[in-house]
């Protein structure tokens, strides 16, 4: 479950910037009553990275090694075990708040800032918590499916933990804006060319696919690893929550 919050972050990415989305009848989804809101944005979403953001992904991920993609996002994930902290005190989940501590504080002195990560070696394995989920421990419905331009996918209660989430971001307070929007971007172009051998697993109508990817993702996230009962996937939609974890 460790790499579950960086495969989610994937499927989030790939569900912004993937291909378009087929014309073909699609069955209602009781998660997704604006669908076709969110398929205008999500049309929208894929050609900004059709045109911009994939080629620049392919070109980082072609003259960029492996072990230094892997490095930066080490990097970022390092400094998201801060956001994991807050949430799980915030839910009362005192060992993970613990275990995130030790990852943040190993990582950043043994790790060389982040770039390594010496604490999954030595057994401290990353759960991620974010706002949206700490809504959920207290009691916050889901809401629906929302498709928001650039961010991408999301629940409502999800998007509603944004700004929280931004605000325990230590970017946010970085001060130069060269500095900070250069990070930012890094982050993105890193991220979007982790998730470009993962677009073969795509099948069928990719706004629905993605979708209830997602759906099913978030529910496992929210649960702790317990998946339960999905009751907005497709009959026929069956997906293993590991082939999309790094």
């Amino acid at each position: 479950m460790e790499r579950l919050g960086k495969g989610l972050w994937g499927l989030v990415a790939a569900a912004t910037l993937a291909g378009c989305a087929s014309n073909s009848p699609q069955v209602a989804n009781p998660a997704d009553p604006w669908e076709g809101f969110n398929r205008r944005v999500f049309a929208f979403n894929q050609t900004l990275d059709r045109y911009a953001l994939k080629p620049v992904a392919q070109g980082y991920d072609f003259v960029t090694p492996q072990p230094v993609q892997e490095g930066v996002g080490n990097f970022f994930s390092n400094l998201g075990e801060l956001r994991t902290i807050i949430n799980s005190a915030l839910q009362w989940k005192w060992a993970n708040a613990g275990v995130a501590s030790g990852r943040f504080l190993v990582n950043t002195t043994l790790g060389l800032g982040g770039v390594l990560d010496p604490a999954t070696r030595m057994g401290w394995n990353e759960n991620e918590e974010d706002f949206g989920q700490t809504l959920a421990v207290w009691g916050v419905g889901e809401g629906p499916f929302v498709v928001l331009p650039l961010l991408g996918g999301r629940t409502l209660r999800h998007a509603s933990g944004l700004p929280a989430d931004w605000y325990t971001d230590p970017l946010t307070y970085v001060e130069d804006d060269a500095t900070r929007y250069g990070l930012r971007g890094l982050e993105l172009i890193n991220y979007r060319a982790s998730v470009l051998d993962q677009e073969q697993l795509i099948q069928g109508d990719r706004y629905s696919f993605l979708r209830d990817t997602y759906l099913q993702q978030r529910r496992f996230k929210v649960n702790d690893g317990e998946q339960g009962r999905d009751s907005f996937a497709d009959d026929d939609f069956d997906f293993n929550a590991d082939d999309f974890a790094e």
